[in-house]
């Protein structure tokens, strides 16, 4: 099995480019060759990102809410994502969105979406970009 994380550490943090954001190899090797897997993780990565929180103009992706991608050898994909807040009133469809859109990926398998809130969300953790566009920065 072969691992794409976005742990903490590879979150986004304020100052840093989204595109420098990419999920980090795992330590085992995939039996996906890496340009098919490169190519996926972009493309999941392109999907999370038309999934919006619908009380902040910015989506998912650059807010610093996906804390882990997981592609396996059968592509499926497991992410790790947390909201703004536990009580966010669309605690229960955010899933359901994010599993919608990476769905629509050409190539990706089964899809998990986790809901985790450990570490909490910060605002330290959306991109340059969210921050710009919410006057933040």
């Amino acid at each position: 099995m072969t691992s794409e994380n976005l742990d903490q550490t590879a979150v986004e943090t304020a100052g840093e480019a989204a595109d420098e954001a990419k999920p980090v190899p795992g330590s085992s090797e995939s039996a996906i060759p890496p340009e098919e897997l490169d190519r996926l993780t972009d493309d999941i990565i392109a999907a999370l990102k038309t999934v919006y929180d619908p009380e902040i103009p910015v989506d998912i992706y650059e807010l610093g809410l996906v804390y882990r991608i997981d592609i396996d050898d059968d592509r499926g994909v497991a992410i790790d994502m947390t909201l703004t807040a536990p009580g966010c009133p669309v605690a229960g469809e955010m899933p359901g969105w994010v599993e919608n859109a990476v769905g629509a990926v050409a190539g990706v398998g089964d899809i998990r979406v986790r809901m985790v809130f450990d570490p909490p969300w910060s605002q330290d953790m959306m991109s340059e970009e969210a921050q710009v566009a919410l006057n933040m920065y």
